[in-house]
């Protein structure tokens, strides 16, 4: 059996265009996104200063439910595109990841303890979870998804969700 989801993926990006060219390539693989997010701001870590400077933050939610023990193929895909983007470093990251009813996964190829191991050098990760009718962080929550800057997006793909899942 599997456990059905939204399949989401989070860009970040320092130019309009290397956000379009991320999409178009998602978009060869999974699909039109149906819902896309207001651009973020991506400043409350320097992280990915080896992209750029500024960064921002757009995610994406991508048709139909999804098998959520795919996760790790779709973070294999999603490096293989940041390769892709090289300018002579990779100049957009991708997170897959996906929402369901109760939470946010995200995938990772950094081990902590916090994430559980998927395969391929690959780990999940719950990165907040809905409850009591909003989302709710936890201690390891990255600092942006703990703001709620991603919230109404979020709760977007939780609604998809629903509705599909009763469609089924």
């Amino acid at each position: 059996m599997s456990i059905r989801v939204k399949r989401i993926a989070g860009v970040l990006y320092p130019t309009d265009e290397l956000l379009r060219w991320s999409i178009d390539e998602l978009t060869k693989l999974w699909g039109v996104p149906e819902i896309i997010s207001k651009p973020v701001p991506f400043d409350k870590t320097n992280y990915y200063d080896d992209i750029a400077p500024n960064l921002l933050r757009t995610f994406l939610c991508f048709p139909g439910l999804n098998d959520a023990g795919e996760l790790a193929e779709w973070k294999r895909t999603s490096i293989a595109i940041e390769a892709r983007s090289r300018q002579p470093v990779r100049a957009v990251n991708i997170d897959p990841g996906y929402v369901d009813g109760a939470r946010l996964i995200l995938a990772s190829t950094k081990d902590h303890a916090h994430r559980i191991y998927l395969r391929d050098g690959i780990y999940g990760e719950v990165t907040i979870r809905y409850r009591f009718k909003k989302w709710q962080s936890f201690d390891y929550t990255f600092p942006d998804f703990a703001s709620g800057v991603y919230d109404e997006f979020l709760s977007q793909v939780r609604r998809l969700w629903l509705q599909e899942v009763r469609d089924m």
